[in-house]
C-alpha cells in the first residue's frame, strides 16, 4: 500500500479486533486492517462489475462458470505438463 496515510479511529467488536492483533504479525494491526479493507473495496468493486455485466447479458449459469472452471484447469494442466517437458 502506498500514498499518504491518516489516523482514524474505529470501533469493532473486541473479539476481532484482539484476532486480528494476533495475527498482523510484524508489520502491525494498522497494516493488518488497511489490507484487509482494501481486498474488501477489491471485492465491492468487482461485485459492481459483474451486477452491470450481468443487467447487460444477462446471469452467468452455473454451466458457463463450469465450462470455465474446466478450460482453468486444462489450462493449467497443460502448463504443467509443457513445464515438466522442458525441464
Amino acid at each position: 500500500m502506498s500514498g499518504p496515510t491518516g489516523k482514524y479511529s474505529i470501533t469493532m467488536p473486541r473479539d476481532i479486533a484482539e484476532a486480528a492483533k494476533a495475527r498482523s504479525g510484524p508489520s502491525g494491526l494498522s497494516a493488518y486492517v488497511a489490507a484487509a479493507v482494501a481486498r474488501q473495496i477489491e471485492r465491492d468493486n468487482l461485485n459492481e462489475l459483474i451486477a452491470v455485466a450481468e443487467a447487460e447479458h444477462g446471469p452467468v449459469t452455473d454451466g458457463e462458470i463450469q465450462a470455465l472452471r474446466d478450460q482453468l484447469t486444462q489450462a493449467r494442466r497443460e502448463q504443467t505438463q509443457h513445464g515438466a517437458d522442458a525441464a
